[in-house]
């Protein structure tokens, strides 16, 4: 579906609401798109324990993680910070980033990024899997 086709779709649905906490709890996959507007899109994540996001840079794309159950440890632009529940940080585009789940328990976070990055209503179960997707060309972010 073309970017402009799902605009459209959503101006008619009218407001978005998640409660992230009950969308956390019911879902425990890597990387779940919740929604993809035209200048933003909301992700959530799980990182379970030992796991990590793994180090990257978008180039095009500014992204905001709020953190809401666990902790971890930020690294952005090689600065490291632990991070917890209710914490947030600012990725700008084109700064190298990752965030490791230090914890014995999954590091659960929603992320905005601007523009979108995945495809829109993508499912990852684990971090593999979103990295295959990736690799092949299968997660891919709408287009205008």
């Amino acid at each position: 579906m073309r970017r402009t086709e799902l605009r459209e779709n959503r101006a008619r649905e009218g407001m978005e609401h998640f409660t992230i906490a009950k969308v956390a709890e019911e879902h425990d996959d890597f990387r779940r798109v919740l929604w993809t507007g035209e200048h933003t899109q909301l992700v959530i994540m799980t990182i379970p324990a030992g796991g990590e996001i793994g180090e990257e840079v978008h180039e095009e794309n500014d992204q905001i993680l709020t953190f809401v159950s666990g902790v971890g440890e930020a690294t952005v632009s090689g600065q490291k910070r632990k991070v917890a529940a209710g914490d947030l940080v600012v990725v700008p585009a084109g700064k190298k980033h990752n965030f490791v789940n230090t914890g014995p328990n999954p590091l659960v976070l929603y992320t905005v990024y601007g523009p979108a990055d995945h495809a829109d209503g993508a499912v990852h179960r684990t971090k593999e899997e979103a990295d295959a997707a990736e690799e092949s060309g299968k997660d891919e972010p709408p287009t205008s």
